[in-house]
């Protein structure tokens, strides 16, 4: 009979991980790999001439690369006998001419400089010299063949799918000029593909796990979390649209260090930072940080003998929906938790301030959520059990919870709140994965699911979760996958997917990586949906 390992809280490095203080760190110092581009292929547009032949037969024609220049002329593109008539631009007519085997005398090379000029008789009408300059094999004639029987002057030019007839031949014809740059331009991807940021400025002086980074605007904010050493209270900012760091210098009263916090943004410039803590400290304290201001400051809530308040917890998720901050699970240092809490801020969160300790006197209060959920057959209501380190979406008036850990079982679940009725409900997979301390990023009606721990090693592959069928489905990412980690932090911005930090078991990072989104179109066509469960 075996005996249980009593419950004492939400585990740090997830089941059967070697603990932080047995372990050296060290930064991930690989080098910046960006993939491949695939490559691509030209192809000019069908213009097919006709002429008195009833029919023509085509050569198949590939072509390795366009012309180096814009005034090379098609004298580089193959050839084959047909019949059929016509202007490559439509201008005139002329009679049939014959084909020869060799090169005249008579002819000239193309300049393969696209500034060369040219006298107005080379424009004329097509002479034997002029021609030439046309084709340098075969040679066209100035006069019609006397015998149709014969082998016939037709051309048929098909890396575009062109034929040329043998009742007239412009003087010149030209493929069409390549762009500029291209042989050193890279093709577009065709799917979605990593690659690790190159950063720079004032970049973090430690690791990064268990952190926060919340967009506001450009702007990552960055704040807490521990590496090897310590855990943390500074600040960093990493703009998305030049990658680089930077430390802003604030005032106020800063939280505690901590790590496994909430970080929530709740309006257009404020972030509020609640829970977390430090070694065997866990906080229930309220700080909100002001982006434009520069500003910490601590909230202070009013309480009364009827009043409550969430436990000291870390490891939680947190949301705001209609004037909310809405937090679920997380770990109070003896047990795991699956309570349920709003708080409420007021209008717009603002109030007033207390010119003498520098804290908030807004009106906030606590409530404790009653939740229920769909019938057992015990009769009790089927919520979420204890657990910490999931991940908690918005999704309209939807709270999408996935995965998670209670100290000794690593959950497949997904859970959904609906907020309006505070009614639980367990999704039925086809096929589920158990994570926790993973990321979950919304892009258009997808959530991608990025590492994590799976119960038994740290995953470094990506599942999408469609948030229409309910189902995951997976996708090819091209590029280097960064190394299997759990504990960092991901948002979207512009198409792109940053994360942030992160830790593999034996080394915590401080990189950035990115998934480009913009040539997966399937993503963003949907853009207004429900969650219907």
């Amino acid at each position: 009979m075996s005996v249980r390992t009593p419950l004492h809280d939400v585990p740090e490095h997830g089941p059967f991980t070697p603990t932080a203080s047995s372990m050296d760190f060290e930064i991930n110092a690989g080098p910046y790999c960006s993939p491949q581009a695939a490559g691509s292929s030209t192809t000019l547009g069908p213009h097919s001439i006709s002429g008195r032949a009833a029919s023509a037969s085509t050569v198949t024609y590939s072509t390795p690369s366009l012309p180096s220049s814009p005034s090379v002329l098609v004298n580089n593109l193959p050839v084959s006998a047909a019949e059929g008539g016509g202007t490559p631009n439509g201008s005139g007519s002329g009679s049939g001419r014959s084909r020869s085997a060799r090169k005249p005398s008579g002819s000239r090379t193309p300049s393969s400089q696209s500034g060369n000029k040219e006298s107005a008789s080379s424009r004329r009408t097509p002479s034997v010299s002029s021609n030439t300059s046309i084709l340098s094999a075969p040679t066209v004639s100035s006069r019609p063949s006397k015998s149709s029987s014969n082998l016939a002057a037709a051309v048929t030019i098909t890396p575009a799918g062109m034929t040329v007839g043998r009742s007239h031949i412009s003087s010149r014809f030209r493929v069409t000029p390549k762009l500029p740059h291209s042989e050193e331009a890279d093709a577009p991807p065709t799917l979605m593909y990593w690659s690790r940021a190159p950063v720079w400025g004032l970049c973090p002086t430690r690791t990064m796990r268990g952190h926060t980074a919340t967009l506001v605007n450009d702007t990552a904010w960055v704040f807490g979390g521990c590496d090897d050493k310590d855990t943390a209270k500074d600040l960093y900012c990493f703009d998305v649209e030049t990658n680089q760091w930077t430390y802003p210098e604030t005032v106020g009263e800063l939280p505690p260090p901590s790590r496994a916090h909430s970080a929530t943004l709740i309006d257009r410039n404020r972030i509020l930072v609640f829970g977390g803590g430090q070694g065997s400290h866990y906080s229930d304290a309220v700080h909100i940080l002001d982006t434009s201001t520069r500003k910490w400051s601590r909230h202070m809530y009013e309480e009364g003998p009827d009043s409550e308040k969430p436990a000291a917890r870390r490891a939680h998720t947190a949301v705001y929906y209609q004037g909310k901050v809405w937090i679920f699970g997380g770990g109070n240092g003896l047990t795991a938790l699956n309570d349920v809490w709003a708080l409420e801020l007021g209008v717009g969160g603002g109030g007033d301030k207390d010119s003498v300790n520098g804290a908030s006197t807004i009106k906030m209060e606590w409530r404790k959520v009653h939740t229920n959920g769909a019938k057992g057959r015990d009769g009790s209501s089927l919520v979420p059990s204890p657990r910490g380190y999931h991940t908690a979406n918005l999704i309209g008036n939807m709270m999408i919870v996935i995965g998670g850990c209670d100290g000794k079982d690593c959950f497949s679940e997904v859970w959904c709140l609906n907020l309006d009725t505070c009614h639980w409900t367990l999704i039925d997979l086809p096929q589920s994965y158990r994570r926790l301390a993973h990321t979950a990023t919304q892009v258009g009606s997808y959530l991608f699911i990025q590492g994590g721990h799976d119960g038994a090693a740290y995953v470094s592959d990506t599942k999408l979760f469609n948030l229409i069928t309910l189902q995951y489905e997976t996708r090819p990412i091209l590029g280097k996958t960064p190394v299997a980690r759990g504990y960092h932090v991901s948002l979207l911005h512009d198409s792109r997917i940053f994360y942030f930090g992160g830790y593999d078991g034996l080394v915590a990072y401080d990189d950035v990586y990115v998934v480009d989104l913009a040539a997966a179109a399937y993503l963003p066509q949907v853009t207004s949906f429900t969650v219907e469960v």
